[in-house]
């Protein structure tokens, strides 16, 4: 699947854009970036667990065009180093430009496939932010400052990262990212903005309080986005004009703030956004009282529907979770900002192909993609995708492959009878921390 989506046509194209010369070694630009997946898929693991993956053989379909050491090598001949020093090398030369466009690629290929699941539905993107934090060196400390309290100044550089995943399928949009603190900060709504202008044309926007503002509802009317985003109680008052109460539904016409004109001076003098207000009062099921939910649409859908498709947006959460715990995308390794968007951007590529790898199986089962357990599908392809890959005739990987679609079959999310109880949110901070420094 990986060699489907990346052919050798359009990589030599993209690395020909690039101004670079192109490797047809060992460690060519489409090994490299395997190579990063691999790593990713099993947690972010180390070089050498990379290097293992190389050695213990790969398709030949990764060297269209071998070199005398790769025929070589495939003769019985001498294999390459077990050292990590080449594919380390090989991996800070390839270029950023040819990483992120063949993250876009896998993106915008597995897309319309897997938009037949979900076939008769809107297209909408979940839209939320998070933090990633990176190795400590001079370059990234410099890029992305570490933050501070009071006592003493962090050691870790932080960035912000936006992503953007489809509400159906749960394949993801290369993320949009900047520092989270220091003179250049960014914030989320101004990585959103970034990020909406990428998105596949006439998406639905979903998002929470946090993008419930003008320049977001704006921007994606603009440019053909409908939007269904949540208003804080304060904002949402202000737009209607008159007390909230549940059950309200009314056509309001947004217009800009002072304060939204001062972080936007590019807004026209008429700048207006024509939607709807929705109020409705919601018992959450922790056991804290009700509370009124406030939402902006600029959908016709019914007030059931855009309620129903709002309940949805905690499954950015999830994924989050995923991206962070699962692919461990929560500290980056790498000690430069060009590796470190790489690593980033092969991890969403990682994500992608086990979100492909769900809709093989939905298309089989008729269950939608995201009803399957993320983390053991992922588990599987790291046992037995390498059997797959080394088969040694078409037989006998049609064989391997029954047996993974057989296990991811039996992947499924559970459908529990009850609901279980709910929990307040928290954040459980790790154990070990870096030490102090004392001088």
């Amino acid at each position: 699947m990986f060699q489907q989506l990346l052919p050798a046509e359009f990589l030599d194209q993209i690395q020909k854009q690039s101004g670079k010369r192109r490797n047809q070694g060992v460690y060519s630009a489409l090994v490299v970036m395997w190579l990063l997946v691999v790593q990713r898929l099993h947690g972010g693991a180390s070089l050498e667990v990379a290097v293992l993956e190389l050695l213990r053989g790969l398709p030949p379909g990764f060297w269209p065009r071998p070199c005398k050491r790769i025929r070589e090598w495939r003769e019985r001949g001498p294999s390459p180093s077990a050292h990590t020093g080449a594919y380390n090398q090989a991996r800070q030369a390839l270029p950023l430009s040819v990483v992120e466009q063949s993250c876009d690629r896998i993106f915008e290929q597995l897309a319309p496939q897997m938009d037949q699941t979900a076939s008769g539905q809107e297209r909408v993107f979940l839209l939320d932010g998070s933090s990633v934090r990176t190795a400590h060196s001079a370059a990234l400390c410099q890029l992305y400052p570490p933050g501070s309290t009071q006592r003493a100044a962090g050691h870790w550089p932080l960035l912000r990262v936006l992503v953007a995943h489809d509400l159906h399928t749960g394949l993801a949009m290369r993320p949009e990212w900047g520092p989270m603190y220091g003179d250049q900060a960014v914030s989320e709504q101004a990585l959103l903005e970034r990020a909406l202008l990428r998105l596949p044309v006439g998406s639905t926007v979903l998002a929470d309080a946090n993008f419930g503002i003008f320049s977001v509802a704006y921007l994606g009317t603009r440019n053909d986005y409908p939007v269904l985003v949540r208003l804080t109680l304060p904002r949402a008052q202000r737009l209607a004009g008159e007390p909230l109460r549940p059950g309200m539904d009314r056509v309001v016409v947004w217009r800009p703030s002072p304060a939204d004109r001062r972080s936007h001076r590019q807004l026209p003098a008429d700048a207006c956004v024509r939607g709807r207000l929705l109020v409705c009062q919601v018992q959450p099921n922790n056991g804290d009282g009700p509370f009124l939910l406030a939402l902006f649409t600029t959908l016709e859908s019914s007030r059931e529907e855009l309620l129903n498709l709002y309940g949805k947006r905690w499954n950015i959460e999830t994924d989050l979770r995923v991206l962070k715990s699962t692919l461990h995308l929560d500290q980056i390794t790498s000690v430069t900002p060009d590796m470190v968007a790489k690593e980033i951007d092969m991890g969403i590529a990682a994500y992608n192909l086990i979100r492909a790898m769900t809709y093989v199986a939905s298309q089989q089962s008729g269950i939608p993609p995201r009803g399957y357990s993320f983390t053991k599908v992922r588990r599987i392809l790291e046992i037995l995708g390498p059997d797959l890959a080394a088969a040694p005739n078409p037989q006998a990987a049609q064989r391997v492959f029954d047996l993974i679609m057989r296990c991811v079959q039996q992947s499924t999310l559970p459908r529990r009878r009850r609901k279980r109880p709910a929990y307040p949110r928290a954040v459980w901070r790790r154990g070990a921390t870096f030490p102090d420094r004392h001088t």
